[in-house]
């Protein structure tokens, strides 16, 4: 059975194909994401987010019907991840506007938690859902083992393990983390009083 011209993006000729995929695709994708968001301006910056992607993540489609339910499942969610941002940071928003004026951390430091509270939330969708729920109630609300278990319906002895199961994540992620860092080199200084009088 014959089939229509593939729409790829391999390592042999990626710019082409890219070019290819762009063409063909990328005002229909941003329209889908204009419809989804309501908002023609993170519409744009999804679209060429997903083109970044695939750049950086290469894929071969056998059609352009293939080609646009990958993009279109890959800007779901990239739209979901922006709705969460965007709650977490009218969260903290609302916290902030709740203190009073003179205890408002400096922009930079809204920043800083702002991209704090992103991670932390990464990383609890990254694990189980009842160690993430055990963790949070455990270290963030200061639960007892009692209360977290009857809470979640468990014994004391599985809420350790959860608490236990969601540290361990958290070293591995923090790990992962550190590897992926460049290192960064210091010079030792001289060593000071040791040279002769």
């Amino acid at each position: 059975m014959a089939r229509g011209p593939s729409t790829a993006v391999a390592s042999d000729a990626p710019s082409s194909q890219i070019e290819s995929l762009y063409t063909h695709h990328h005002g229909w994708l941003h329209g889908w994401l204009r419809r989804r968001l309501g908002n023609s301006c993170d519409a744009a910056d999804l679209a060429h987010d997903a083109f970044v992607r695939l750049i950086q993540k290469p894929r071969c489609f056998d059609s352009a019907p293939e080609a646009r339910a990958y993009l279109r499942a890959m800007a779901n969610g990239m739209c979901v991840d922006l709705w969460r941002r965007r709650q977490i940071e009218q969260m903290w928003l609302e916290e902030l506007a709740a203190r009073p004026e003179a205890l408002a951390p400096s922009a930079e430091h809204q920043v800083i938690v702002i991209q704090a509270l992103l991670e932390i939330d990464g990383m609890l969708r990254s694990m189980p859902v009842k160690a993430a729920n055990a963790f949070v109630m455990a270290v963030a609300c200061e639960m007892s083992d009692k209360e977290v278990a009857q809470e979640l319906g468990v014994s004391t002895r599985m809420v350790r393990k959860y608490v236990a199961q969601a540290m361990l994540h958290c070293l591995m992620l923090e790990a992962r983390s550190v590897a992926t860092d460049p290192p960064i080199l210091v010079h030792p200084a001289a060593p000071v009083g040791t040279g002769s009088a």
